[in-house]
């Protein structure tokens, strides 16, 4: 959250851009950065038919296909379906060592849908938005895997090339179902980007969460004739989120508890005998949340007890805190330095203040400077990811790229209308040749791969990782809507 002194700084810098020290450009990322301008054109098409797509968690069937279809078209292997997700795949190029996966999400949130507009204005009312700008993240992924590539087809790099598609991450973590089924086990090191308000070779973690739901089941009975015949399953999920609510204040300050009633019986003359709750905790670690969970689960058993109906409790998902690679981010920054800040127009600085305005924030612009890497938070702030199980797995690094002003709320309608011209494609254009470039590093350096692993190997320890998933597939929805 942006504070005032946070935006005064904000503004001294786009006052006094940080001057990037010209640096000569080897070869191989120059070939990176004129493979991606080449693409360029159809990255943006690409983008811009997901963001128009707006496919929710699971449905992101054409969202997936136009990935999948480019990825091939330009030279890679498909596996589709994979690890039980639908619309997840693997787009593989080449064979042997070193093995480096770079990620790609495009799932969009319900309710968000939106014009490429600065004022609020829905595309289809009530319809989904790329409100965490999804539709960039996965195609400035491939744009960069692609790019790679080609420097592979012409025998400058060896190794293999994985892009991985992953849906879902807004609700059951799509990278987990593919962690459980072993599908990032043999990575040497796996990239990913993440549109934000900032660029940044990222040295921060992110929350662990445990995503579940609670579910009331009372006696239905007429609500005036006999009441007292029934059994309100509401009145549960009411002493539940009493409970919930006391807990707030009983926990560290690190901790975030949400929920969502999803059902609250049907009609109101009748004593309702169901109810569902969706709830989400989240702490700094995964033994914070496991706590948290357990305290949760008493709740709804003391709140069944006291409305004196039955419950359940089911897990949907839960996500690990990111593993923070200092190594791997120092190496992301060289690169971002050496492609240095992204400019904007008159019109792209005009268009993010009438965004600042419509959503009450400071109207100072916004922000494509390339800051130094900044020293790792204890505690990491607000926000979870399924990325989060991948650093568990193989040393993962992570990028953030500008794509909406300073002080956009996330998850709004102000990132879908960003996402949808050209502050949002210029944000796309400089993570695909940044993470490109970095792959390059990861392909000809050997050392740097291991040095890498070293540092993911002292900050894991000797915890062992667990993906937080019920059995089964994903629950994947009987339609589009």
């Amino acid at each position: 959250m942006q504070n005032h002194r946070t935006n005064f700084f904000a503004l001294l810098c786009l006052a006094f851009p940080i001057l990037v020290s010209a640096q000569k450009i080897p070869a191989n990322k120059q070939a990176i950065i004129a493979s991606i301008e080449k693409h360029q054109d159809k990255l943006i098409e690409m983008s811009d038919q997901i963001w128009a797509y707006a496919e929710t968690a699971l449905q992101e069937h054409q969202s997936a296909k136009v990935l999948a279809d480019y990825a091939k078209a330009n030279g890679f292997k498909i596996e589709m379906g994979v690890g039980e997700v639908p619309t997840a795949f693997i787009a593989t190029y080449g064979s042997g060592k070193p093995i480096i996966g770079i990620m790609g999400e495009f799932d969009a949130l319900p309710g968000l849908s939106q014009q490429a507009t600065p004022d609020k204005k829905p595309l289809n009312e009530g319809e989904p938005g790329h409100g965490c700008g999804h539709n960039m993240f996965g195609v400035g992924s491939l744009g960069a895997a692609i790019a790679v590539k080609e420097l592979m087809e012409q025998g400058k790099l060896s190794g293999t090339l994985r892009f991985y598609a992953t849906p879902a991450e807004e609700t059951i973590g799509g990278k987990i179902y593919m962690a459980r089924a072993g599908l990032f086990d043999d990575l040497d090191v796996c990239l990913d980007w993440h549109p934000q308000a900032k660029i940044a070779a990222s040295t921060q973690s992110s929350q662990a969460l445990i995503d579940f739901r609670v579910q009331f089941y009372g006696k239905a009975a007429h609500a005036a004739f006999d009441p007292w015949n029934g059994s309100s399953a509401v009145d549960g999920l009411e002493f539940y989120t009493q409970g919930l609510n006391y807990l707030r204040e009983h926990v560290r300050p690190t901790v975030w508890i949400h929920y969502l009633i999803e059902k609250a019986g049907d009609v109101v003359n009748v004593v309702p005998e169901h109810a569902s709750i969706w709830t989400r905790v989240r702490d700094s670690h995964k033994e914070g949340v496991e706590v948290l969970f357990e305290r949760a689960k008493q709740i709804a058993e003391g709140a069944a007890k006291m409305a004196n109906v039955d419950y359940s409790v089911q897990l949907i998902s839960g996500m690990h805190e990111i593993i923070v690679n200092r190594t791997g981010a120092a190496v992301l920054q060289k690169n971002l330095e050496m492609l240095g800040p992204i400019t904007y127009t008159e019109e792209e600085i005009a268009f993010a203040n009438k965004i600042q305005e419509a959503t009450g924030k400071p109207q100072i612009g916004i922000d494509g400077n390339i800051y130094p890497l900044e020293d790792t938070k204890p505690d990491p702030p607000g926000g979870s990811t399924d990325v989060g199980d991948i650093s568990w797995i193989v040393p993962e690094i992570t990028l953030s790229a500008t794509t909406a002003p300073i002080g956009t709320p996330w998850h709004s309608w102000a990132v879908v209308a960003c996402g949808g011209m050209s502050i949002g494609h210029k944000g796309l254009v400089l993570a695909s040749k940044s993470l490109g470039m970095t792959m390059v590093d990861l392909f000809e350096q050997p050392q740097l791969i291991e040095a890498v692993k070293e540092e993911f190997k002292e900050r894991k320890g000797d915890k062992v990782y667990t993906p937080m998933l019920p059995p089964g597939p994903p629950p994947v929805p009987n339609s589009k809507k």
